[in-house]
């Protein structure tokens, strides 16, 4: 079979094993959404679009929502458009990778400094619109400790970590997209929408990260992994 033809399962299959074996069936959400990606990927990967190259276009697109929200008025809807585009790319690229097979550590290196980019950026928009800087600041120390806590498990070679935790890369760019919408369609009260948005941000981190402990806390002592200090 052509390494460009994976079928949806295979895909699906390939998803799991690089998320700690997280079985996305088991959720309509998230495997109706890997289905549209694995859709949309095939005839990019066809095309030999690199996977770098999306993912290096998804942080462009990130920084470009930054100078959207600066324009204020309608040109914020033209940020919350960017934002869901950012986050279509940024999910192409490790579908692309896998089903052409050019998963690299240096695209998944790439990836993660590129996403850690583009969250900035997407709180930074939500702070021109109107939200307080110390909230979006708190949801940036929250995602950070949530990715870093994953990476750091990794690193530790625990299994059986895999998690859908609500505060997922995904759902925060969706919110922040909505609300960045609703900024942009009523100006007049863009800032209460920021800043609802950056306090549902907060929340969604906080219980992402709780969620996330409590399992590498289970796998940790299963699993008896060393290299704690």
């Amino acid at each position: 079979m052509s390494r460009h033809r994976l079928s949806r399962q295979e895909y699906l299959d390939a998803w799991a094993r690089g998320h700690g074996g997280y079985d996305p069936r088991g959720s309509w959400w998230v495997r109706t959404w890997l289905g549209v990606i694995h859709g949309l990927a095939q005839p990019v990967a066809r095309a030999r679009v690199s996977p770098d190259l999306l993912t290096a276009t998804g942080g462009i697109l990130a920084a470009a929502v930054v100078w959207a929200a600066h324009g204020g008025g309608r040109w914020v809807i033209a940020a919350a458009v960017l934002v869901g585009m950012s986050g279509l790319f940024d999910s192409l690229d490790g579908a692309v990778a896998v089903i052409a097979g050019r998963s690299t550590r240096w695209g998944a290196l790439l990836d993660s400094l590129v996403d850690r980019v583009a969250d900035a950026c997407l709180l930074l928009a939500m702070w021109i619109v109107g939200a307080p800087a110390w909230v979006c600041l708190a949801s940036w120390m929250l995602l950070v400790l949530l990715e870093y806590s994953r990476a750091r498990a990794g690193a530790l070679e625990v299994r059986d970590i895999g998690t859908v935790t609500v505060g997922e890369r995904p759902t925060r760019m969706i919110v922040v997209g909505m609300f960045l919408l609703a900024s942009g369609v009523l100006p007049d009260s863009a800032g209460t929408w920021a800043t609802t948005g950056s306090y549902v941000l907060v929340v969604l981190g906080f219980v992402a990260l709780v969620q996330l402990l409590v399992v590498l806390h289970r796998a940790l002592r299963i699993d008896r992994s060393p290299g704690g200090s």
